[in-house]
């Protein structure tokens, strides 16, 4: 293995171990601002010995005990070491652990603290992006569409909350379960996505959240094996997942009707499918399952039947309206009655900080031959677009319509 790659391999490591040290460490003693701050220390002392000496033979477990030593060394110089010691309870990770709900998971009972209804709804996103999906301040700051220093309060203050809160660090018990899932399952979707078109970085897809994503659905999907949406979320996800092969070529976004479905990962495809027909026999249709169903027939065939998509994108619109998903849904427009019409519905739409609306719209007036409009539009979506293999692509986009190089 080359320097470059080795060192590849160390970050991709460390950023796939976070959200798991991270975990067991608020499970240990108690404090997020502790274990966090652990983590930090122990995955930069991880990449300066790992990078230098290579990797240990069991890099999680390394981590996981520096990060625990750093957060023992920070506990015994707190003014208030002898009361925080106690509440750490000597910090022995032998001791039997109180019970802490249905699933034996530290990542999911993160996800849970971090989705607790005493916190607002921001902030749960927010925590979960921090310490779940592993983002950096200004990863989530951009996400928001916030100043950095913003966003930083916000997070310190959903810490001080779950503290004084006393926000138990578990997974709830059955007959709490059904009230505090879906906002696990929306951020969920949330680090699938931040994964699958990263908002920083060089590369286009960050794998590790994605995988991470998808872990955390299937182990909802065991609590709550009866509730169709919890099975629609993994399927939603895995079929989206299934054509990440043929995303990106060259650096650059490949869009839907443009990818080489050959490259399309077959057994995902299979395991979806399987999933989507087990939500239709329940006929209880939700929000993730509609998603997941559109997505079964985008993966269905060696085209997209858009009249079935368009189909289910109305009933969308019935149980869950949205700008986006009305956004969404002219796509599908376009391809069935072509742009005139769906430009008119996109028009209509206030999504104008949104750049999936200006690409959208962008798109729609290339094919109307409104070269003009439509190279001011690619222009808005360049500007707004954080990752850069889409990027790329609306400037390759944009080229076709000025006449100009990329």
């Amino acid at each position: 293995m080359t320097t470059s790659a080795a060192d590849a391999e160390v970050d991709r490591i460390v950023r796939a171990e976070y959200a798991r040290v991270v975990a067991t460490l608020v499970r240990r003693f108690g404090d997020v601002d502790v274990a966090e701050e652990a983590a930090a220390e122990a995955l930069l002392v991880a990449v300066r010995t790992w990078r230098r000496d290579g990797l240990p033979p069991n890099p999680g477990g390394w981590l996981v005990t520096t990060a625990g030593n750093r957060a023992i060394d920070r506990i015994r110089r707190d003014s208030a070491r002898h009361a925080r010691q106690k509440e750490a309870a000597v910090l022995t990770p032998e001791e039997a652990p109180d019970p802490l709900g249905a699933v034996d998971d530290d990542r999911l009972r993160l996800i849970f603290m971090c989705c607790h209804p005493a916190l607002a709804v921001e902030a749960r996103v927010a925590l979960t992006l921090r310490l779940v999906a592993g983002l950096s301040m200004a990863e989530i700051a951009s996400a928001f569409v916030l100043p950095e220093t913003t966003m930083a309060q916000r997070l310190t203050r959903a810490k001080r909350k779950i503290k004084a809160a006393k926000i138990p660090f578990g997974v709830p018990f059955a007959h709490d379960l059904p009230s505090r899932v879906s906002s696990v399952m929306a951020v969920i979707y949330l680090v699938f996505n931040q994964g699958y078109l990263a908002t920083s970085g060089d590369a286009p897809i960050r794998e590790d959240l994605c995988a991470e994503a998808i872990r955390l659905s299937r182990l909802v999907r065991e609590l709550l094996p009866d509730e169709p949406e919890t099975t629609g979320l993994l399927a939603l996800l895995i079929l989206t997942d299934a054509r990440r092969p043929a995303r990106f070529e060259g650096g650059t976004l490949v869009p839907l009707t443009e990818q080489d479905r050959d490259r399309w990962l077959r057994p995902q495809i299979a395991e979806g499918h399987a999933l989507v027909r087990e939500c239709l026999r329940v006929q209880r249709p939700g929000y993730y399952q509609i998603l997941a169903a559109i997505n079964a027939v985008h993966t269905d065939g060696a085209a997209t039947d858009w009249r079935q998509v368009l189909a289910l994108y109305d009933q969308l619109s019935i149980v869950a309206p949205s700008p986006v998903v009305a956004l969404n849904r002219a796509v599908a427009l376009a391809e069935v009655e072509g742009p005139a019409e769906a430009l008119a519905v996109v028009d209509a739409l206030d999504l104008v900080p949104y750049h999936a609306w200006h690409a959208t719209r962008a798109d729609l007036l290339r094919r109307l031959d409104r070269r003009a409009e439509a190279a001011q539009a690619y222009e808005a979506a360049i500007a707004l677009a954080d990752n850069p293999a889409e990027r790329a692509f609306l400037e390759g986009r944009r080229a076709l319509v000025t006449g100009g190089s990329a």
